[in-house]
C-alpha cells in the first residue's frame, strides 16, 4: 500500500506547494508512483504543474461530495513520468460549507484515498493555509504530516497551534498520524536570521528536521507559473539540486523504517 502524507502548515507562504510539487517530481523521476492530490481552492498546486483549473470537472471537489464520482475519474497525468494529479478547483471554497451536512464529513477524503492507495508508491496532499475541513479531512486521511517552515522572522509563530492541531486530529480521528518531518526553505545563508531560526526550529522538533535545506531561489519561485516542476524548469539549478538532496534523504530515512 501507499504512503499518504499531508503538506500541512496553517501559515501561507511557506512553500507547502513548492515542496509538494519538487520532492513528488523528484521521486517521480527516481521511479516511484506518486500522485499529488490539490485540496487548497487556490489551486496552485494544479496550476503550477501546468493545468488550467477552467472546465475541470473531475477534481478533488467532486471527490469530497459526490459519490458518484470515483477518484480514479479525477486522476489526471502530468507531464513528469510516474507523476499523478487530482486537481483542485475554485468550488472547493464552498466545500467546507457542503461538508458541513453530509454524513461522516470528516472522512470523505480517506474513504476516496483508500480506493486508490496501491496504486502509488506516495500519495502528498496540498492542504490549505486554514484549519477548516478540507485540511480536517486530509489530515485524518494521511499517515503523516510533512511541515514546511520558512527561515523567516516569524518562522515558528502558529507552531504550537499547528500541533495542537495535529494532536487534535490524532487523539479523535487518526491515532496512527506521525510527523513524516519539517523540511525549511527559503533558507539565505547570507542572513544571521535564517541561520538564528534553523536553530530554533531544531531546539523545537530535534530529530525530526531534515538535513537538507531548501535555498531561496529565483528559479525555484519562477517555475510554476511557466507550469513546470523545477527538474524540467530549470534541472541544473540550485534549487533542483536541493530538492533532488531533499528527496534523497526523504527515501534514506523511509528505508531506516
Amino acid at each position: 500500500m501507499g504512503k499518504t502524507i499531508a503538506i500541512f502548515n496553517q501559515k501561507g507562504g511557506v512553500g507547502k506547494t513548492t515542496t509538494n510539487i519538487n520532492l513528488a517530481a523528484c521521486l517521480a523521476l527516481k521511479g516511484k508512483r506518486v500522485l499529488i492530490l490539490d485540496i487548497d481552492p487556490q489551486g496552485n498546486t494544479t496550476s503550477g504543474v501546468g493545468i488550467s483549473k477552467k472546465g475541470l470537472t473531475r477534481t478533488t471537489y467532486e471527490i469530497l461530495v459526490d459519490d458518484t464520482i470515483t477518484p480514479e475519474e479525477a486522476i489526471m497525468h502530468t507531464s513528469v513520468e510516474n507523476m499523478d494529479i487530482i486537481p483542485a478547483s475554485v468550488q472547493l471554497a464552498g466545500a467546507e460549507i457542503e461538508l458541513v451536512q453530509l454524513e461522516g464529513r470528516e472522512k470523505r477524503l480517506k474513504k476516496a484515498i483508500d480506493k486508490i492507495k496501491s496504486n502509488y508508491d506516495y500519495i502528498f496532499i496540498d492542504c490549505p493555509p486554514s484549519l477548516g475541513l478540507l485540511t480536517i479531512n486530509s489530515l485524518t486521511a494521511v499517515d503523516s504530516v510533512l511541515i514546511p517552515i520558512q527561515c523567516e522572522f516569524y518562522a515558528l509563530e502558529g507552531v504550537s497551534q499547528l500541533m495542537s492541531t495535529i494532536e487534535l486530529v490524532k487523539k479523535s480521528l487518526n491515532p496512527n498520524l506521525q510527523i513524516q518531518g519539517v523540511i525549511l526553505s527559503m533558507f539565505d545563508g547570507r542572513t544571521n536570521l535564517s541561520i538564528q531560526v534553523v536553530e530554533e526550529v531544531k531546539k523545537y522538533f530535534r530529530e525530526k528536521v531534515y538535513t537538507t535545506v531548501i535555498p531561496r531561489n529565483v528559479r525555484l519561485a519562477e517555475a510554476p507559473s511557466y507550469g513546470m516542476p523545477i527538474t524540467e524548469y530549470d534541472p541544473k539549478s540550485a534549487g533542483a539540486a536541493a530538492y533532488h538532496e531533499f528527496a534523497e534523504e526523504f527515501l534514506d530515512l523511509e528505508a531506516e523504517e
